[in-house]
This record gives structure tokens, sequence and C-alpha cells, in this order.
């Protein structure tokens, strides 16, 4: 295709889209010289249409009808930046269906009818970009789906929700418990106003579906993803994990084990030492393990404006030059050849194996210890360590105990027998470990 010039649709004129469209006005010059074409933003679609942005754009191009943008011969790519389900997925698909590629940040979308979207994008042989679904600024897709090509992914860890990351972050320095910690985030725009998508694990669970799906060539529904956020994680459990030599992080964990995937997000415990304990703050990190290539981690900013931004803009580029080339379709959309996804089973929960932290709160007395490691020895569970400080006879006080490595199934058998005995004062804290030495 012979173009002096690719036009841009941009729908959502949100914090992102902001960012879209002051790279693409911006930086107009140095993407030419990278690509050949001007690549031009000529249409923006929202809903409002008086609010300042703190964006020039040219007169006229500022509409509020979406389905204008789409059909308006002058946009050769739209960009989908409305979040949410039903009007973010007519969009894509309407665009789609007058074969037009599409670049979209949306991960709840994709992670409940992504294959659907692949499948539209496959059948109109037309590209979809959506590099912004996870990690922002992070390209771990463009990673899955062509820097890795050639390798067997064995697994992934993600850091991949920055507000949770901030909070304990925040926990592990200064000691602070969690309801204090998202009252500071929330007040510095780094934790929404209702945070359950962030703090229950809900958001990471979306991001890692589609990692997964692109990673082992699967269908993925993400109700199969075993999700646990960290609004149960305390100071007192921080302190432990420092104490074993580790750092506790909200990760998305993907695993490939015998013909079938493990695929959870929770709190765990990694070592102190290792490159994903080193990820403060509201950064991202996602650390790759390829047959060929080893282990990879790829580091960022995983929000905001200007690096979910430049992730946009990156898939509007990479599209800009398969249009120009007629090589739309060169890149499948889930990775994968659409006829070579296969559907994997994704292990259930109670049959993971993992080493374990428990903390149970006793009522101190002679025997405590035994007993537990009684119920713990009778479902098959080894015990690698224990810490039990403090002694006040007859008050409330810690035993924290480390596992080696033992099945879900069996643990969680043990704890609901450890939790009805007389001497417990509140059910047992409970956090996986990954990354030790057994």
């Amino acid at each position: 295709m012979k173009k002096e010039r690719i036009g841009v649709g941009l729908i959502g004129f949100g914090t992102v889209g902001t960012g879209v469209a002051k790279i693409l006005l911006g930086s107009g010059a140095l993407i030419k010289r990278r690509t050949g074409v001007s690549i031009e933003l000529v249409r923006v679609a929202d809903l409002d249409t008086s609010r300042d942005r703190g964006v020039a754009l040219p007169p006229g191009v500022l509409i509020n009808d979406a389905k204008a943008l789409i059909d308006d011969p002058a946009v050769d790519i739209v960009i989908e930046l409305i979040g949410g389900y039903d009007a973010a997925k007519r969009v894509i698909l309407d665009a789609l269906a007058k074969g037009k590629p599409v670049v979209t940040a949306n991960k709840a979308l994709l992670a409940v009818h992504g294959e659907e979207i692949f499948e539209a994008a496959a059948r109109q042989k037309v590209d979809l970009g959506f590099e912004a679904s996870v990690g922002g600024g992070i390209p771990v897709i463009h990673a899955l789906t062509e820097g890795l090509a050639a390798n067997t992914i064995l697994s992934l860890y993600g850091i991949i929700n920055g507000t949770s990351n901030y909070i304990l972050s925040r926990m592990t320095c200064e000691g602070q418990n969690f309801q204090d910690v998202l009252a500071e985030a929330q007040a510095a725009g780094y934790a929404e106003a209702d945070p359950t998508f962030d703090v229950a694990g809900i958001d990471s669970a979306h991001k890692l579906a589609i990692m997964v799906s692109l990673a082992y060539g699967t269908p993925v529904n993400v109700k199969d993803i075993y999700t646990e956020g960290i609004t149960r994680i305390t100071p007192v459990d921080i302190s432990y994990a420092e104490e074993f030599g580790y750092t506790i992080k909200l990760l998305g964990i993907a695993k490939s084990l015998d013909g079938e995937i493990e695929a959870r997000v929770h709190p765990t415990m990694v070592p102190s030492a290792s490159p994903i304990a080193q990820v403060e703050g509201v950064y991202n990190a996602i650390q790759l393990v390829g047959d060929a290539v080893g282990d990879i981690v790829l580091y960022g900013q995983g929000a905001g404006s200007m690096p979910t931004g430049s992730a946009v803009v990156s898939d509007v580029i990479a599209i800009a030059r398969n249009l120009l080339r007629d090589a739309a379709g060169r890149v499948p959309p889930a990775s994968f050849q659409q006829d070579q996804r296969r559907p994997l089973r994704i292990r259930p929960m109670e049959e993971i194996l993992s080493q374990y932290y428990m903390r149970f709160m006793v009522v101190d007395r002679p025997g405590v210890l035994s007993q537990i490691a009684g119920v713990l020895g009778r479902h098959n569970i080894s015990i690698a360590s224990v810490i039990q400080q403090g002694r006040k006879e007859g008050q409330t006080v810690p035993v924290v105990i480390m596992t080696h490595t033992s099945r879900e199934r069996d643990v969680q058998a043990a704890l609901r027998e450890i939790d009805k005995m007389a001497f417990i004062s509140e059910p047992a804290t409970l956090i996986r470990v990954e990354g030790h030495d057994e």
C-alpha cells in the first residue's frame, strides 16, 4: 500500500487517550523518520467534548460520535480507550468488520471476550494491537508474540498491578497496616475510590489471563484463575517474611506442567535478593522463563497517561508498518495461528505444589506446637522451620511455620482442622512461597 499519510481515530479521550494524543501530536516527526509515513490523529471521539485535557487538537478533530469515527474513510487505524465491556466490544468488532485494524488497552474486555475478538481479527485478516493491556509501558505483549516466539514459556511471574505493589512496598518500608496505606494511596491518586479491582487481585487476574493465552496458545477463562488479594496481609507477616529472607509481593503466576497450566494470583513470598523483590512503588515487572532464552525480566511503569500511551502508539506504529507493506496479520492476534490454538487444562488450585508460610495465633500453653505439628504430619505436610516468640503463658502469641513443598489440598484440609482447635484465637494466615530451594 502506497500512502503518504495514515490516519488514526481515537475513541476515548481520558487519561490514556490524552497521553496518546500528546505522543502522536508531539512526536510526529520522530515517528515519520522511523516509519517513512506521517501518522496523523485525524479524529477523536468522546462523549465529553468540552473538558480541557491540556491538548491542542486541530479544529474539527474532536467529535462525540464513535460510529462516525469508525466510518470515516480518513481513519485507517482505530484506537479503543473507552474501557468497560459492551460499548468497547461493539467499537472493536465494528471496526474489525469494516476491515480497520484496532488498538486497545482494555485488559478486562480481552480477558473475558478475547477469543471472540481474536477470531474476528483473524477472520477479517486485520491487525489487533493490545500492548497496553498488560504492564503499561512494558513491552511484554511484544516479547510473548515476537521476541520469544521460538521459546516454550516454562513460567512467568508478574507484578502487574501498581496499586497493590505500592501498598505492599509502603507496608514493608514503613511498617504501616493495610488500611492506613490504602488511604494514603487514594489521597495520592495511586488507588481508586473503590480499590477492589486492584487490591482483590482482579486486575492482575485479567492481565494474567491475557499473558497465559499468548504464552501457551490456549483460550483462558479468567474464572479458572485462582485469585486472592492483599487485604489480609499485615505488618506482622511482612516482618516474619523478612526474618525468613523473603519479601511479600502480589504476583500473577503461570507455569507449564505436564501438558497443563498453572495460573494463579495471590500474595507470594519471594526471596528478598531476587529481581522481582526489588520492584517498589507503582512499578511493574514480569519475569519470563523460556526454554531457550532462560530468565528475562521486564521492568517499568505499569500505568499512567504517558507510559500506557507509549504502548498504544507502539502498536499504531507496528500496524502502520504492516499496512504500508500489505502485511496485515503478519503476527497472529493471539500469537499462535488461530487454528493452532488448543484448549489446555488450567490446573485447579487444590492440585498445586508450593512451599507455605503459616501463622497461627494461639493461647500459649504446653503442647500447642506438638498438636499443630501432629495435624500437619497427618496431612503429609513437612515442617521446614518454626518461629515461636514472646512466650506469655495464657495469652495469645504467634506460632509461625514454614513448610517444605506440599500440596494445596492437604494444606487447606490441615488448616481447617487446626482452626477448630480450642487454643486457636483467629483463622490461620497462609502465604505461598516461590523461588525457594529444596
